[in-house]
């Protein structure tokens, strides 16, 4: 359940005081209920200590697997875990500070893209923990998610029986220091027609938003034609895949003509699909679909 790999580590106990003061904003510094803290060990001479608070810099965090955009701007997520045993979980956190960028605007329809089938329907439970919303998905472990503004939480832990008790005394403590924002929904209405649909068409909307970003970094000169060509017809892709299935056009032929594209790196056609495929969604958007 680990979502990304480590790519700068930082220790708090030879940290300058203004990193310890930064971390602790994010992270709870002491042990929890049962829970031991990770702190940093030396196990070699000359060798850096490994364990203990982690500040990763550039990292979008649990959102980052499905696309958040971070071109434009730089997100930080900071990592800890607390130590269980005895039958209880050693559980992960991961805060991650968003920046307040335009692509911020998706945090919370992201936060929940991991916990959906490709097509958009949850496969997962909301809890309500001390009057605050969360998202939980259980699979090989538990995973614990939501908004705190502009900040992304996950808790996550491995049990692959799924026998072991929540961290309850973790999850609490974290909510008590970023409080849920997420709306307070009921499992009824996360599984309602209405909520699925408006998932689904913020997701056909988000790939046709993420095209356009690309492109315009490309014309800014930040990002490579290669990548933008490929981000863009993987978003095209999954567009037509939504549009295939929720609004009964085929996409197979409109799929290998973008394949053929990408293969002979043709701007020029990739942006007329986009154009194409936007133009469609403006007059279709509306239009009522069938689950």
């Amino acid at each position: 359940m680990k979502r990304f790999l480590t790519t700068l580590f930082v220790f708090l106990t030879l940290a300058p005081l203004s990193f310890a003061e930064t971390i602790s904003n994010y992270l709870i510094l002491q042990d929890i209920g049962p829970f031991k803290l990770d702190r940093p060990e030396k196990k070699f001479p000359g060798i850096a200590p490994t364990g203990g608070p982690e500040i990763h810099n550039n990292s979008p965090g649990i959102v980052g697997p499905v696309d958040h955009l971070t071109l434009d701007h730089n997100d930080t997520t900071y990592k800890v875990m607390y130590l269980g045993g005895n039958g209880i979980p050693s559980p992960t956190i991961f805060v991650t500070q968003h920046s307040g960028a335009d692509s911020d605007k998706w945090l919370l329809h992201e936060l929940d893209v991991e916990f959906r089938n490709y097509y958009g329907f949850p496969e997962y439970y909301l809890k309500n923990i001390n009057g605050n919303a969360v998202y939980v998905y259980g699979a090989g472990g538990r995973d614990y998610r939501w908004l705190s503004g502009s900040k992304v939480i996950t808790i996550e832990y491995h049990d692959s029986q799924l026998t072991k008790p929540e961290p309850i005394e973790v999850i609490q403590a974290y909510l008590a220091k970023h409080p849920s924002t997420l709306p307070a929904l009921t499992m009824k209405e996360l599984n309602s027609i209405a909520h699925k649909t408006a998932w689904i068409k913020d997701e056909m909307d988000r790939r046709l938003w993420l095209c356009d970003k690309w492109f315009m970094q490309l014309q800014l000169r930040k990002v490579e034609e290669k990548q933008v060509y490929q981000e863009s017809v993987k978003s095209m892709n999954i567009f037509l895949d939504y549009r295939e299935k929720y609004y009964r056009t085929k996409a197979a032929d409109d799929k290998n003509l973008l394949a053929s594209y990408l293969s002979a790196s043709n701007g020029t056609g990739i942006k007329a699909k986009l154009k194409e495929y936007k133009d469609w969604w403006a007059v279709n958007k509306d239009k009522a679909i069938t689950l």
